[in-house]
């Protein structure tokens, strides 16, 4: 079945001597070409015209008759035996077809190749040259060389179903479409070890070299065969064929990744806005492809078993923007499901073009959500999708947004999915898989840092967007947020206008402990930050160097248990580096810029206490001296007439009561003097 391929089409003896070996080639030796117009070559004048197209054919009743059913309706159901004109404007395969067919009924030998089987193969089923009318008819012919020939050859059925694009819905309606794909994938997913293949490293644009060159540069039976060596002859097709033989293939049990690299190199191909934006595509499906088949010793062989009939790729197909919605609507429907299937920098620059494009919102979910399988591959730069609505931002952050959600819920559905191990192995399994989420979320919120500084420096991103997005991960997943701290000064420049309040709201996003000591410094001196963010900033970092210096200290006194002790200072320094005490120096002297930093700000808080005291007590006053009136002052006057009153009274009681206490402890004194 293989060596077929090996053969030449025209060489093949098939059939009743119709399909003879015999080249006909440009000559027509029973017909003649006249501008538009074919004779036969007779002396019988013809009696009966048929029209393709623009094309008129000059013939004979009695052939047509005899072997087209087609004919025999048209001509007998008109009523009118002498009719000698008939139009088929509608006729697959068109005037090239019709001109075999009608070779067919003349008898004149016929060869048929893969590039006209399938015009002619559609052109007899609409003429209904059928078994009924004479044995071993066009039909018959046309499939048995389909059959025999052309589903055991590669380069044949690649061709036949380039070819067939052109006979829809004739060629899907007789099978061709689904046999072709179907020996594409079965020769697709077949071992190719030992077998001779015809391939070219790079395809040229000149036509089929013969056998003997082929077989030159074909490689021996012990060469490594690369796995995506069918992805470029696959690549020719149209999307609908593509779909045909992707579905195939997944039928016959292909791995995932070179199903996904044979979609990513044929985007690649199809789509000119990844290969402009990324024209690695192409590359990394390969890379991918290759990486997962095992390499033999010695052998390193670029070229791909790519089929004569591929094209280079310089010839990147022109394809409209409807057109390109189509296809990346069918590539959406068949990206394998499983996580890695495909990359992540592939997906988001599909997305990006399916939004431009305006492809169904089902279809962009869905995408979306393949996103969000694997968000923790994405890149910086693949992230920057524009915003395609004038009135909003420069970036899409919405679209940003859901893809971080569509995330964070295909990890909680991983940690929460039900498993089937036996319990050692799942304690094994969910230890794992818990350290696996945990550094997926880091990188996802470097990642939306990264994204967030980037796009703060649009002046139209509202607030609420910027906090919405940096608090949509787990306190968790930051253990630094020095990125943060840093979209946050970014947002900041970019909008000098804030109000305080919105200041703090927007620095509430950011744990001033999880700063670095970088971080601190800089922020400390940064005069956009609010007052309060700045003394929680010198405070942690005052906290962090009182920690950083009690863990070196209890260090250094466990360390002396263990160490032998040095004879003298001369010889601890000649011990320590250099670059250790020249830095220990630099570190002291930050220490004490920091603490003295700290305290004038202490300070002028202080101060700005006192001062906030003082017109606060002002105030109360001229507030006081408003609400005072005439009743209010005689009311005062009267209480305190009446205090007045009270303290003399009581001032002449203590006068009286003050000698007779003198009296009582007269003899008391007496008493004790005696004593």
């Amino acid at each position: 079945m293989w060596d077929s391929e090996s053969e030449s089409v025209t060489g093949r003896d098939y059939g009743n001597g119709i399909l003879s070996s015999s080249k006909q080639g440009v000559k027509t030796d029973g017909f003649e070409q006249r501008d538009r117009s074919w004779y036969v070559a007779t002396d019988i004048p013809s009696d009966f015209l048929v029209q393709v197209g623009d094309v008129n054919f000059h013939l004979h009743k009695y052939p047509l008759l005899s072997r087209s059913g087609k004919m025999n309706r048209l001509i007998y159901e008109s009523r009118d035996l002498d009719l000698n004109k008939v139009a088929l404007d509608d006729l697959p395969g068109g005037p090239e077809a019709f001109e075999l067919a009608a070779r067919f009924c003349y008898g004149i030998a016929v060869d048929l190749t893969a590039a006209n089987i399938s015009g002619l193969r559609c052109a007899a089923e609409y003429l209904e040259m059928t078994e009924d009318l004479e044995e071993g008819n066009l039909i018959f012919k046309t499939e048995a060389f389909l059959s025999y020939v052309v589903l055991s050859s590669w380069r044949d059925s690649i061709l036949v179903l380039k070819s067939s694009e052109k006979f829809s819905p004739w060629a899907e309606n007789l099978q061709i479409v689904r046999r072709c794909s179907e020996s594409i994938a079965w020769k697709a997913c077949a071992k190719p070890k030992g077998i001779r293949w015809v391939y070219t490293g790079k395809p040229p644009k000149v036509s089929s070299p013969k056998w003997n060159e082929m077989k030159d540069s074909s490689p021996g039976r012990n060469s490594q065969v690369p796995p995506d060596w069918w992805f470029e002859d696959v690549s020719i097709l149209r999307i609908d064929h593509f779909v045909r033989v992707i579905t195939a293939i997944k039928v016959k049990g292909m791995r995932f990744e070179l199903i996904g690299a044979a979609i990513m190199h044929y985007a690649g191909k199809w789509l000119p806005g990844l290969i402009t934006d990324g024209a690695g595509f192409i590359d990394e499906a390969s890379n991918s492809s290759n990486s997962n088949s095992n390499s033999s010793g010695g052998i390193s062989w670029k070229g791909g078993f790519h089929m004569i009939v591929a094209g280079t790729k310089d010839d990147t197909p022109k394809v409209q923007a409807k057109d390109q919605r189509m296809i990346i609507e069918s590539l959406i429907s068949i990206i394998p499901p499983q996580k890695d299937s495909v990359s992540c920098s592939f997906l988001l620059r599909l997305l990006r073009m399916a939004i431009m494009l305006k492809v169904a919102p089902a279809l962009v979910t869905e995408l979306e959500k393949r996103v969000g399988m694997q968000f923790e591959q994405a890149t910086l730069e693949d992230l920057l999708i524009p915003s395609y609505n004038k009135n909003e931002t420069l970036f899409d952050v919405d679209l940003v947004q859901r893809l971080l959600e569509h995330f964070l819920v295909q990890e909680q559905t991983e940690i929460s999915s039900p498993s089937r191990r036996s319990f050692s192995d799942k304690h094994m399994y969910d230890g794992t898989q818990r350290g696996a989420n945990t550094s997926a979320k880091m990188r996802v919120a470097r990642l939306v840092d990264s994204y967030l500084t980037e796009v703060s420096k649009d002046r139209n991103l509202s607030l609420t967007k910027f906090q919405v997005l940096a608090e949509a991960l787990p306190e968790s997943a930051r253990t630094c947020d020095d990125g943060l701290y840093r979209a946050i000064d970014s947002y900041l420049k970019a909008h000098p206008t804030l109000s305080e309040h919105e200041r703090k709201r927007l620095c509430r996003v950011m744990d001033c402990q999880k700063l670095s000591i970088d971080a601190c410094v800089h922020a400390a001196q940064n005069e956009r930050l609010p007052l309060r963010v700045v003394v929680q900033v010198l405070f942690s970092e005052q906290v962090k160097i009182s920690n950083s210096l009690a863990n070196s200290t209890l260090k250094e006194s466990s360390e002396a248990l263990y160490q032998p002790v040095i004879s003298n200072r001369k010889t601890l320094l000649e011990g320590t580096p250099q670059s250790f005490q020249e830095g220990w120096a630099t570190a002291k002297k930050d220490i004490n810029t920091l603490k003295f930093e700290l305290e004038t700000v202490k300070s002028k808080y202080l101060e700005l206490q006192n001062d906030m005291d003082n017109l606060q007590r002002q105030f109360d006053k001229m507030t006081n001296k408003k609400q005072t009136s005439a009743w209010t002052a005689g009311w005062k006057k009267l209480s305190r007439f009446t205090k007045m009153t009270n303290l003399e009274n009581n001032e002449i009681g203590s006068q009286v009561a003050a000698p007779e206490e003198q009296t009582r402890k007269t003899p008391r004194r007496w008493r004790n003097s005696i004593s």
